[in-house]
């Protein structure tokens, strides 16, 4: 039996399906297609591999330190446990961040085959990708690297290409990587798809953590080395391990891609095979990729949440909040949450990250969050807000318990209208029911808990002179998050 090492790269900035993904909620967060988040897919995708000849251990992933209670909070809604929860304190490419999981495997003592899988894809046939994986494996697990390539159906621009060369001496379905190539124009993408020898490059890899380590420490030595220290000086903190920040932070970036299979496909030193496979893959890189994967009526519209049409063809429409309206429109994206709505022709759908950057550099914060912010113990979002007032809806879950604070320029009230609170206020400690309230004066301890056993709801108001969410001083947090 061959031990196989799931190894999930969670990163993204968030920005190419704006405004449902945000930096703070990156789209592999998102239940796009299904009722899974495509994290939640990727991570039990390889659990029919049970009834095969391999043995697939729980992931470890690897996600930036700022969702790293959102991951974990999904994998437990699937019932699924990572081997590791690594966390990235700031993003540096995929090929620093598989270091880190290579690395996290040798300190166990162990050389598995990793399969190494972003995220945030879409794979529609699951028994095809998982005897792709077992072909995969017998070549990693033989010191070959593996990368997937993905069958062409059209002559896609928007992709990188591998050309396949002579077939694998140990596989009759694998061949040795001739070359990466760019994304190419269409013209050039014609000519790839018509001559059967090149693949899209789906950045689905397959070796062993001693090749990858191997690998890099040949060809990019100054990541390497980076990684290393960071690991060596991580720690761990409740369910995650953290790299050491300041070492890190210092890494440079790099692609898997770029850094490692480029390079090593020309080097004799090393064996790289592409396998093909024709599996329903996408990436969903952009709003038109989820057009092209996601179920259409009879008029080819792809509608989800409260939306009307009238001689409306082939178009996205979404709906998160309000009823959203289509007429006469065609080919088009429609996008609606509760701080924003996005509206795009189909071909143009790449450009959307124009305008992520344009908020950017605005200094606006509707490409970092959305209304509704997530945290660790539940969630919060603003209603209503003036130059010296916000008010805000607050979800506690079951169990959980903010951190024992104190604000310089607030106070507030807090107003139950469902379940149990326990309120620590100063010296006090007490319970509120539903209907009941209480008072937080400026520059008091405080601490708001969820003693029951459903989600506890209140509405929050805050006044005073400033009310950024960065006055706080934290005294003790469950989640290390004290000041």
């Amino acid at each position: 039996m061959i031990k196989v090492q799931p190894v999930i790269l969670s990163g993204g900035s968030g920005s190419r399906l704006w405004p449902l993904s945000r930096e703070h909620y990156p789209k592999q967060l998102l239940a796009l297609v299904g009722e899974n988040s495509l994290l939640q897919d990727t991570s039990i995708r390889l659990q029919q591999a049970g009834d095969s000849d391999l043995t697939v251990k729980n992931p470890i992933l690897v996600c930036n330190e700022e969702h790293r209670f959102l991951v974990a909070e999904q994998l437990r809604q699937i019932k699924t446990s990572a081997s590791s929860i690594i966390l990235e304190s700031i993003g540096r490419n995929t090929a620093p961040a598989l270091t880190l999981a290579a690395l996290s495997i040798s300190r166990q003592g162990n050389d598995d085959v990793m399969l190494v899988m972003p995220a945030d894809h879409v794979i529609r046939d699951a028994n095809a990708f998982l005897a792709a994986v077992s072909h995969g494996a017998q070549l990693a697990s033989d010191g070959a690297m593996v990368t997937f390539g993905i069958v062409p159906s059209h002559p896609e621009t928007g992709y990188g290409y591998i050309k396949s060369g002579s077939p694998s001496k140990k596989s009759d379905v694998a061949f040795v990587v001739e070359k990466f190539v760019e994304k190419p124009d269409a013209e050039t993408a014609a000519e790839y798809l018509a001559s059967k020898d090149y693949f899209w490059n789906s950045g689905i890899f397959m070796m062993k953590a001693s090749v990858w380590l191997k690998a890099m420490e040949h060809f990019r030595s100054d990541i390497s080395d980076v990684c290393r220290s960071a690991f060596e000086k991580g720690s761990e903190d409740n369910d995650f391990f953290r790299a050491d920040a300041e070492i890190f932070n210092a890494c440079p970036s790099d692609s898997i891609d770029y850094a490692v299979m480029e390079k090593a496909s020309s080097d004799d030193a090393f064996e790289v095979n592409v396998l093909p496979i024709d599996v329903g893959w996408s990436d969903v890189g952009a709003w038109s990729s989820l057009w092209d994967v996601s179920e259409r009526d009879d008029d080819g519209n792809v509608i989800k949440g409260d939306v009307a049409t009238k001689d409306t063809k082939n178009s996205l429409l979404i709906s998160e909040h309000r009823l959203v309206a289509g007429v006469g429109i065609e080919d088009m994206i429609v996008v609606e949450t509760a701080d924003a709505v996005m509206v795009a022709h189909k071909s143009r759908a790449q450009d959307v990250k124009s305008i992520v950057e344009g908020l950017k550099s605005s200094n606006r914060h509707e490409h970092q969050t959305h209304r509704r912010v997530y945290r660790p113990w539940g969630s919060y979002e603003s209603i209503d807000f003036g130059e010296r007032f916000q008010v805000k809806r607050i979800i506690v879950n079951p169990g959980a318990s903010l951190s024992l604070q104190m604000h310089h320029h607030r106070a507030e009230h807090w107003i139950v209208v469902q379940g149990t609170a326990r309120v620590t206020c100063g010296e006090e400690d007490f319970l509120l029911s539903e209907n009941q309230s209480t008072y937080i004066p400026l520059g008091v301890k405080h601490r708001l808990e969820n003693p029951g056993s459903f989600a506890l709801e209140l509405i929050e108001v805050q006044s005073g002179s400033y009310l950024g969410e960065d006055d706080i001083v934290r005294f003790d947090d469950v989640y290390g998050r004290a000041s």
